[in-house]
């Protein structure tokens, strides 16, 4: 019986130690932020690359004597919230855009584009007047309401390339076998541009997430704003706690690592969904 060998070939191997070497050149900065957070206060300043006692209670005593905590509970609930707001109403508008061919759609689809060219920090002003006058300031809803807006504009537009990219053929076949509009929208439709869905949901989600001019404009308490603006509280004006800055920042993208793992996952499912008898 004979044995196979596996033989690298040499464009194999560069090809593989290029990309191990990319790999490691993009995660060094978090074992940086890592070592950091392990850091005691008095070896901050300490040449060495590893620490020579590593300080655990680091990330205990930054959760305690912090907001930390409401500052996660509140980017969770606004980066979850406008995620679901954005979807609610950018998934009818892409799915009648993709499908209904009305007059100026052509020009609708470029002003949402357009719309996605303006920064929050120029209608900031404008932003905090009239929430002011609605007495919304230091609101979680306030902050979903302004995320899902500045993110609504790219979700119909990814929507709309994805549904318009199916058949229209399905969604018929499937109204002729009993289902209705809605059915079809829900049964071909959506498993088949689930792809697009995920990109959408990953886009706002972590642009929500990563939100700090609008946190740190439209909410002046400490409790109630998001973990970017908590985070930041750390930095004073004559000194900066490096390590309850970074053990506050490994704390911040631990959830985005989780909601990637289960994204990845979605991904492959909604790109083999739907499949024709």
């Amino acid at each position: 019986m004979s044995t196979r060998t596996k033989t690298f070939r040499p464009r194999t191997l560069v090809i593989a130690s290029v990309a191990w070497l990319l790999a490691a050149l993009f995660l060094l900065p978090y074992a940086e932020m890592v070592i950091t957070a392990l850091r005691p206060a008095d070896e901050l300043r300490d040449p060495s690359y590893l620490p020579r006692h590593f300080a655990w209670s680091n990330f205990v005593d930054v959760w305690r004597d912090s907001t930390l905590g409401d500052n996660l509970r509140v980017t969770l609930l606004v980066a979850a919230g406008s995620t679901l707001l954005a979807l609610a109403v950018a998934l009818p508008a892409a799915y009648y855009t993709a499908r209904i061919k009305y007059r100026g759609r052509k020009y609708f689809l470029l002003l949402v584009l357009v719309t996605q060219m303006f920064q929050p920090t120029s209608l900031l002003v404008g932003l905090y007047r009239e929430f002011f006058k609605l007495d919304m300031l230091n609101s979680v809803w306030t902050l979903v309401i302004c995320n899902a807006a500045f993110n609504l504009a790219f979700a119909i537009w990814i929507l709309t390339a994805y549904i318009a990219s199916i058949p229209v053929e399905l969604e018929e076949a499937a109204m002729i076998d009993g289902l209705g509009r809605i059915g079809a929208l829900r049964r071909v439709v959506l498993p088949l541009a689930m792809p697009g869905v995920v990109t959408a949901v990953i886009f706002t989600f972590i642009s929500a997430w990563n939100e700090f001019v609008m946190g740190l404009t439209l909410s002046t308490v400490p409790a109630s704003q998001p973990l970017t603006v908590g985070i930041n509280s750390f930095i004073g004006n004559y000194t900066v706690q490096w390590n309850y800055l970074f053990a506050g920042s490994v704390i911040a993208i631990v959830p985005v690592v989780v909601l990637f793992a289960f994204i990845e996952r979605q991904v492959v499912s909604g790109l083999t969904a739907g499949s024709v008898k």
